[in-house]
């Protein structure tokens, strides 16, 4: 029962390494709390691979064993092949929904893998298993780790995630497992030199074809679409804590450094609590003392940055750490903040009346 789990999530971990899923699962992350996310991935992959094991438990009562051995041979060698096929669809998550963070991941991720590889391959799984329900643990358990680690090596690497060499490994161990079932299954007649040669050959053929794509991009230094997204998730938390330690003068200025009790110092906790999906106090802040001197034109720039991320949906409930640095920011440079952001226009008119030197730069910046 054991070995049925962890094949099965052996299987879906392989397949989904470098593939739609994970890259579903970084662009999610950019935009909702990831916890929330991987809720998501959950519930999405559940439902999909519940209908995926009811299917195969009904083809094991139907279908001869040795028929089932055969088909899953030649699935596990498409699946192969399906691993080196280049991603190229950049509509990922760039419709809007009504639906909070859980439901829409979870929608996503149920449609997404309707009548995809790790959706046949737990059909495959279950089809020539005694304990369907194991397998549904094991898939359901490689689609959770997959997103999550996809999530994690995103935010770690961005666009240096190595997704040619993962498509590599993931067809090699998939068309040697395959190999293994069905030259165990077919006929004796059909497992001779004479047909597992060219069978091999073409095999072999078709996938380079097929990841010809993939090797020319590499050739040219062009990011793949799981590069792209990678490099999205990796983006503006790590930017901002880039630019925070810029904004810090040393303690030659400051003299001993103030950690958390300096807005600075603060922000940069608030900044990677939300990277690492911690509860934040964001009252704590409005006790601080501001007695400190930065490099104002650092915060100028940082306020900008959050400013380019917050204008197109201010009002994202995972925003609220975001906004939480703006206010920071606001307060350095105004020794008040603004509590509400409707739109970028309605704030930098509030700016404007407070600082209109600010909000020129501010405009010049967000090239408005």
């Amino acid at each position: 029962m054991i070995l049925e789990i962890v094949r099965a999530f052996g299987f879906i971990f392989i397949a989904e390494m470098g593939d739609k899923s994970q890259i579903l699962a970084m662009a999610f992350a950019t935009k909702y709390d990831v916890k929330k996310v991987l809720l998501g991935i959950f519930l999405g992959a559940f439902l999909n691979h519940s209908i995926a094991v009811l299917l195969g438990s009904l083809f094991n009562q139907i279908i001869p064993v040795t028929a089932i051995s055969i088909i899953a041979g030649l699935a596990l060698i498409i699946f192969a092949l399906w691993s080196l096929k280049l991603n190229t669809d950049d509509d990922t998550v760039k419709k809007k929904v009504k639906y909070g963070p859980v439901i829409t991941v979870a929608i996503a991720f149920f449609i997404g893998e309707l009548g995809d590889k790790t959706q046949l391959a737990a059909i495959t799984l279950s089809a020539s298993s005694e304990y369907p329900l194991y397998v549904l643990i094991g898939t359901v358990s490689g689609m959770f780790v997959t997103g999550a680690l996809a999530i994690y090596v995103g935010i770690k690497l961005g666009s240096k995630i190595p997704d040619f060499f993962m498509k590599l490994g993931a067809a090699f161990i998939f068309f040697i497992f395959g190999f293994i079932k069905l030259y165990s299954s077919i006929p004796v007649e059909l497992s001779e030199p004479y047909f597992t040669i060219p069978f091999t050959i073409g095999i072999l053929l078709l996938g380079y074809i097929i990841f010809k794509p993939s090797i020319e991009l590499r050739k040219q230094g062009i990011p793949t679409k799981l590069q792209r997204t990678a490099n999205e998730l990796h983006g503006y938390y790590y930017d901002m804590v880039s630019r925070l330690e810029e904004i810090c003068l040393s303690v030659d200025v400051c003299g001993v450094c103030s950690g958390s009790s300096c807005l600075v110092g603060y922000t940069k906790m608030i900044v990677k609590k939300a990277i690492n999906g911690e509860d934040i106090d964001l009252k704590y802040f409005e006790i601080l003392n501001n007695s400190k001197i930065f490099d104002i034109d650092k915060i100028i720039e940082s306020l900008s940055l959050t400013l380019d991320l917050l204008k197109e949906d201010p009002c994202k409930e995972d925003y609220i750490p975001i906004h939480q640095a703006r206010n920071n920011f606001e307060t350095i440079l105004l020794g008040s903040y603004i509590k509400e952001f409707i739109n970028l226009e309605e704030y930098l008119k509030k700016i404007d009346k407070l600082d209109r030197s600010l909000a020129k730069k501010l405009k010049r910046q967000n090239r408005i």
